[in-house]
């Protein structure tokens, strides 16, 4: 999330500690009747207008971090209705993850072009000049666009010597880079799920937080409390996130104060996807495919297959980091459950995939684990631990900035063959996704490496983050140059078999 959001990051802070404490407190179903009285106490709002509104808001936030989804606002159901089927110790993200709080919805007004009081009604009218269809006139006061003739090219915006014209959408719509985002028959906010490729870009960049996805806090809890031995997946991007001065390991301990069994860095199974990346891309690039993309962003790859699905065979093969590691924990344990904890939503959905549903257990992230810590008065600053982690190579722990999965894929590959000469190039944010791929299409990007991310600078920036990019990029910085290995052929933990 934003942290210039932070009352938004607050609430939705306390709304995770509460359905954490919850679970761990093993209170009744009953308990979720009053939750919202627990959060919002007293007789005056917080941030609304009035405690019903608010209230009812957070009712919905409870139900989503229970798993459950949204009710319908025209029947009358109570707010434990559907428990009985997200009261387990599994898995029970159902479709869709991400959601509108419709009532939280401010109904934002769509995309505009429209003149602000900055206008000087100038005599040069440079406006007027430059539109093509004549939607610009000169009122007493100022211009006026007319809405029903503007096409939205921009021209006058951007020859306003006063920058009086300003090009406005509503935040999410405009966050969005798959144009899942439309209105209902109200002007709220309403998902196409069937264009939807789960970024969460539009839940950190609403400033009501009326949009949010669901999450396993409850049910990764109850299977620590049924006794279950909980695995950390933990991505790389957690540096930073819990305190500048706290230290990896200190975060890891602290997940393990949670009930978790052990904690193994997800930089592992980023080592193994650079090596498969690294190999497929020689064999398959140019001779089978002009270009291959990486696999590592699910709603980078899932955005390929809805908007470009004839390049969806273009997409590397190779499991993710996730998976990977998941596949590796359950090597070294049978009776382990794994919980990826990371930066983002897209892998929330990731889960769900058939490939990979049997080896990851749970998601949950940075920002949920938080809200666990909060519930266990857990801070992992204060942890007195001196080891250190161990478990990747530099090359594995850069993935979560843009550019470092292409880097690491094709340093390896110059090292498999360095008679090649291997192009790469990226882009963060789905719509400079988009860009990327419509320039592959038209065949500019053949016999590149092209590495797609969902979120502004990478995975640092996911909206299960809770720090800054700027210091987290510092922290990561200094925890990839810690690596004992620069290249993945050096990790010990990987076998043989896979570096060959």
């Amino acid at each position: 999330m934003k942290e210039s959001y932070s009352r938004i990051v607050e609430l939705r802070r306390r709304v995770f500690a509460e359905v954490a404490r919850i679970a761990y407190e093993d209170l009744d179903v009953e308990s979720l009747e009053d939750a919202s009285y627990r959060l919002f106490p007293g007789e005056m709002p917080q941030y609304r207008e009035n405690m019903f509104r608010e209230r009812a808001i957070a009712d919905e936030r409870i139900r989503l971090a229970m798993g459950m989804p949204i009710r319908r606002i025209d029947v009358y159901k109570r707010v434990t209705d559907g428990f009985d089927k997200v009261d387990i110790d599994t898995n029970a993200y159902e479709k869709p993850l991400v959601n509108v709080i419709k009532f939280a919805c401010e109904a934002c007004p769509t995309r505009a072009i429209y003149v602000t009081d900055n206008c000087r009604r100038c005599m040069a009218h440079p406006c007027t000049n430059v539109c093509p269809v004549n939607a610009v006139s000169i009122g007493k006061t100022r211009a006026h666009i007319d809405p029903e003739k503007c096409v939205k090219c921009g021209r006058c915006e951007n020859t306003c010597p006063y920058n009086a014209i300003v090009d406005y959408d509503r935040p999410c719509a405009a966050a969005c880079g798959v144009n899942a985002i439309g209105s209902d028959q109200y002007g709220r906010a309403e998902i196409d799920h069937d264009k939807c490729v789960a970024c969460g870009r539009c839940i950190s960049e609403c400033p009501f937080g009326a949009i949010a996805d669901k999450t396993q806090i409850y049910q990764v809890i109850k299977a620590i409390k049924a006794g279950k031995k909980l695995y950390g997946a933990i991505a790389p991007s957690f540096i930073g996130q819990f305190g500048q001065r706290t230290s990896p390991m200190q975060v890891f301990e602290a997940i393990k104060h949670l009930g978790f069994t052990d904690v193994i860095e997800v930089g592992l199974g980023a080592d193994l996807t650079t090596l498969h990346e690294a190999k497929e891309y020689l064999e398959r690039v140019p001779e089978d495919i002009p270009f291959m993309g990486t696999s590592c962003c699910y709603s980078w790859a899932l955005m390929i297959k809805n908007m470009f699905p004839e390049y969806a065979e273009q997409i590397s093969d190779s499991g993710s980091p996730m998976r990977y590691t998941a596949e590796y924990i359950k090597s070294i344990d049978k009776d382990a459950v794994v919980v990826f904890i990371g930066p983002c939503t897209s892998k929330k959905l990731e889960s769900l995939d058939t490939n990979i549903k049997s080896s990851v257990d749970f998601v949950i992230t940075f920002e949920e684990l938080m809200g666990m810590f909060v519930a266990k008065n857990i801070e992992p600053s204060e942890i007195e631990i001196d080891s250190t982690v161990e478990d990747a190579s530099a090359l594995g722990r850069g993935y979560p900035v843009a550019g470092g999965v292409a880097n690491a894929v094709k340093e390896v590959a110059q090292k498999l063959d360095p008679t090649r000469e291997i192009k790469v190039e990226g882009a963060n944010t789905l719509s400079e996704c988009v860009k990327m791929m419509k320039l592959a299409k038209a065949g500019r990007k053949n016999g590149y490496l092209l590495e797609g991310m969902a979120c502004p600078g990478g995975c640092i920036a996911g909206v299960g983050t809770i720090a800054s990019t700027t210091r987290v990029k510092k922290n990561l910085d200094k925890f990839i140059n810690e690596s004992q290995y620069k290249y993945p052929f050096d990790n010990k933990k990987i076998e043989k078999q896979n570096i060959e």
